[in-house]
């Protein structure tokens, strides 16, 4: 049995490639409801569609849920999705960046407790904005918030000067 072609020589989707769509709508979807809300308001998307969203995130009851998620992957497939794939994307991307930002500065905040002087040596000559005497002082006191393990907020604070230093700098 042949398939039906459509207007200009080209195959309809077969079967699989309908579900596959269908799945990654249903995915966006998924996404979607997750999103901040912020993030869905400022998508301008049809009412209907923004309240269904907004009924999914309020129900509590897993198979309801599962119906409405499945209702707004539906009222999706009748819009264009790129513009919500790509302020999905760019939420995920700063979220990333932002992890990685405080990664860094984590590796920073241990690093120069370990090695004192020359960490604050690197970390100065990297970040020239950064200023040393504090530094110093800091690092001082959380090294000796490690020894005596007890917590007073010093590494807290050491942490917060090398996550701004970091911040300013990018």
């Amino acid at each position: 049995m042949r398939r039906r072609e459509l207007p200009g020589g080209i195959p309809p989707p077969t079967k699989g490639e309908l579900k596959r769509q269908a799945m990654a709508v249903q995915d966006l979807a998924d996404r979607l409801i997750a999103a901040p809300e912020s993030l869905v308001e400022g998508l301008n998307l049809p009412e209907k569609l923004a309240d269904s969203i907004e009924l999914a995130r309020r129900i509590t009851s897993r198979a309801a849920l599962l119906r409405q998620r499945q209702f707004v992957g539906k009222l999706m497939r009748g819009i264009d999705c790129e513009p919500i794939r790509t302020a999905l994307e760019a939420e995920a991307q700063l979220a990333r960046t932002d992890a990685a930002r405080f990664r860094r500065a984590e590796r920073w905040r241990d690093r120069l407790v370990v090695e004192d002087q020359v960490a604050i040596d690197e970390f100065t000559a990297e970040f020239p904005s950064a200023v040393r005497g504090e530094l110093a002082r800091l690092v001082t006191a959380a090294k000796a918030e490690r020894q005596n393990e007890k917590a007073i907020g010093a590494g807290r604070k050491l942490f917060r000067f090398v996550q701004d230093t970091l911040a300013s700098a990018s």
